[in-house]
């Protein structure tokens, strides 16, 4: 199976791609729900699949020609470092740049895994939504996964730099 965003080959029955983390499972984007290549429409809950179009009626303009908006429910993720301020006043700039990269790096990764996109990097924080484009059932979870598993990726960043002390605080919201 090749991985839609970096090309790199990966055995048949991988779920995340082994250069890049993408998910590579098939799924439906009204629900989650894994489906195979080629099928037209969602066993679960009957939605249009990739490649195939809705009928005209679900995405017709409203009637003045607008496009017709739509309200989700989205959670969105907010992380940044404990004291990275202090931290790094107390450092090298560019100890401090690859450092910041690789935090970015990881997060961007996880966040990925987990199903969500990441909107921004602010400073030292960053900001990622789950529910759009594609929306799940369990989106609130998968947030809240991710920012358990960036805390203990944080953790292991601040061991292998030689920062013990590096932690990350992450809080979720939903509307």
């Amino acid at each position: 199976m090749v991985c839609p965003a970096c090309q790199a080959d990966n055995k048949e029955a991988a779920k995340f791609c082994n250069a890049c983390g993408t998910p590579l499972a098939l799924q439906c984007a009204s629900c989650g729900t894994g489906h195979r290549p080629g099928q037209k429409f969602c066993d679960e809950c009957g939605s249009a699949l990739a490649g195939t179009s809705a009928p005209a009626s679900l995405h017709a303009p409203a009637s003045d020609g607008a496009p017709v908006s739509e309200r989700r429910l989205v959670s969105v993720l907010f992380a940044d470092l404990v004291g990275f301020s202090t931290l790094a006043e107390h450092r090298d700039p560019e100890e401090v740049r690859e450092l910041l990269s690789r935090y970015f790096d990881r997060c961007r990764t996880l966040i990925e895994r987990y199903g969500g996109t990441v909107e921004k990097f602010i400073g030292d924080a960053v900001m990622a939504v789950w529910g759009t484009p594609v929306a799940r059932e369990d989106d609130a979870e998968r947030a809240v996964r991710a920012a358990l598993a960036l805390a203990q990726a944080v953790t292991a960043l601040g061991e292998e730099v030689g920062m013990p002390e590096l932690r990350v605080r992450g809080g979720r919201a939903d509307g």
